[in-house]
């Protein structure tokens, strides 16, 4: 009888439901092949999989769109407000930044009406990128024009196989052309306002200076640039013509020749960097980690030959240095706090948050800082200081302000916050090192600057000067602008020439 009744038992237990984590480890426990044509069947497999992967991880953005968009509908959320912070919370799981995430649920939820190429993704015909290139290409369209044009390439079918990007997209392009043309040419008058200017870091300390315009104006400027390059070389300028065209577009933009004039350009570097030949990279906001050298000779001479070709040209004028001392804690690098009682940040501890945070401290955001945030609430009791304060993107700080959403400071080496969505889960931003510090030695102890001599160099408000015994450490300059040359002081004189206009210490 007690056989019978064990068997029994066993027959009405459910099956155990597979999960993610059981397909990672069954992938893990999958040998290389030993020969070539087995190494690239697995190559050929293993993306398969991830494509399989992305498409189960678009279904399941969509699921999570539809059940988010019911709970805050029960919470009373006027309907136009619905779906706030979704994208976001998609984005940190996903590890990406906020408007990544953004994109990947459009692309999700607009591949619901595409099933011939959501078919092609999740058998592996199309990847995640040539995906998004067909969504994108077709989302000025209606739905039912949408399916039309995804019924018509048959991606599914192997109709796309062996095409590259351009190929893919004229493919497209046509199909949705053919469909509408209407909504294709008022697409491209919307383009218009989506004009813009951007700048991102390239190899070798250059930077690309980017800007969508219209085709007309773009065509026009390029011209003009050609146009006066020929005539500079045909004078005999020695520079090559994009040399030229390089430096004729910064001269025009900047008003001054090399491009450099007193605006801040907010460079971070430690003092041995500045002035002991010291090879610890500085930071350079909007571009990000630049080498010791051309740091140090943008700083104090306007840079080398290479980095500035028009050093030594008619037209220099020589520019002031300002050096703002940033003082940091022994240990951790952190940076001093400043309290304040008014609501908004003052501009002093502005200049602070955006020296320490760099860029918006949400996770996997690297977007400029557009607002500086309270971390608690001001209307909460928050306090308008440096460890409440953070600064964060646009867009970050109005999806913290959603519903559901709540950060807090929490105790680390350096200024930590956490961040939880309203699923419960919790991602953790800490703020990243000045130079001198590195990630893994951020928090080791290093030698101390006594109080005496720090407060030798902030100002004389009893506030704000250190207590006996304190101690901080000063691993770090903040160089506003810069001078034609460097100029040559005596004890006394430097220590005055060097003196803050204004200390990061208000």
């Amino acid at each position: 009888m007690e056989a019978v009744e064990v068997g029994a038992k066993v027959l009405e237990a459910k099956p155990r439901v597979p999960c993610i984590a059981d397909v990672l480890n069954l992938l893990a426990r999958v040998p290389l092949a030993a020969e070539g044509a087995g190494l690239i069947d697995q190559i050929r497999g293993l993306e398969k999989f991830k494509c399989f992967a992305g498409a189960r991880q678009a279904e399941a953005a969509v699921a999570f769109d539809l059940s988010q968009r019911r709970e805050q509908a029960d919470a009373g959320v006027p309907a136009a407000d619905q779906g706030a912070g979704v994208a976001a919370q998609i984005a940190l799981a996903r590890r990406e930044s906020p408007a990544r995430g953004s994109r990947l649920l459009g692309l999700a939820k607009a591949l619901t009406g595409m099933p011939h190429t959501f078919a092609a993704f999740r058998a592996g015909l199309l990847n995640e990128w040539r995906t998004t290139l067909i969504v994108k290409e077709t989302i000025c369209l209606t739905p039912g024009d949408r399916a039309g044009v995804d019924e018509e390439l048959a991606a599914d079918t192997g109709a796309l196989g062996g095409a590259g990007d351009k190929a893919i997209i004229a493919a497209v392009r046509a199909a949705a052309y053919r469909r509408d043309p209407a909504s294709v040419a008022k697409r491209a008058a919307r383009a218009v306002s989506e004009r813009a200017v951007s700048l991102r870091p390239a190899p070798d300390t250059m930077t690309y200076l980017t800007a969508l315009l219209p085709v007309a104006q773009g065509v026009a400027a390029y011209a003009a640039l050609v146009r006066d390059a020929d005539t500079a070389r045909a004078a005999g300028d020695d520079r090559s013509r994009g040399q030229v065209m390089a430096d004729t577009l910064i001269e025009r933009l900047t008003g001054a020749p090399g491009g450099i004039t007193g605006v801040q350009i907010q460079l971070v570097m430690t003092d041995r960097t500045l002035f002991r030949a010291d090879a610890e990279p500085a930071r350079l906001p909007g571009y990000g980690t630049l080498p010791a050298e051309p740091a140090r000779a943008i700083a104090l001479a306007g840079g080398p030959a290479a980095a500035n070709p028009l050093a030594g040209r008619s037209g220099m004028e020589e520019l002031d240095l300002w050096v703002r001392r940033l003082y940091t804690a022994p240990g951790s690098g952190e940076l001093v706090a400043m309290d304040s009682t008014a609501r908004l940040f003052p501009a002093g501890l502005k200049r602070f948050l955006q020296v320490r945070d760099d860029t918006c401290r949400t996770p996997y955001c690297d977007a400029p800082i557009r607002h500086h945030d309270h971390i608690t609430a001001w209307h909460t009791g928050g306090p308008t200081n440096a460890n409440n304060g953070q600064g964060l993107c646009e867009a970050c700080n109005h999806t913290k302000e959603t519903p559901g959403w709540t950060a807090q400071t929490i105790q680390g080496q350096r200024h930590t916050v956490a961040t939880t969505t309203p699923t419960g889960h919790t991602y953790h931003s800490t703020a990243p090192p000045l130079p001198g510090r590195s990630l893994l030695t951020a928090g080791l102890p290093s030698a101390d600057v006594p109080q005496r001599e720090v407060n030798d160099f902030l100002p004389l408000r009893g506030e704000h000067r250190l207590d006996p015994g304190q101690h901080l450490k000063s691993p770090a300059g903040h160089v506003l602008g810069r001078v034609s040359a460097p100029r040559a002081h005596g004890p006394a004189e430097g220590r005055q020439r060097l003196r803050p206009r204004e200390s990061s210490v208000p």
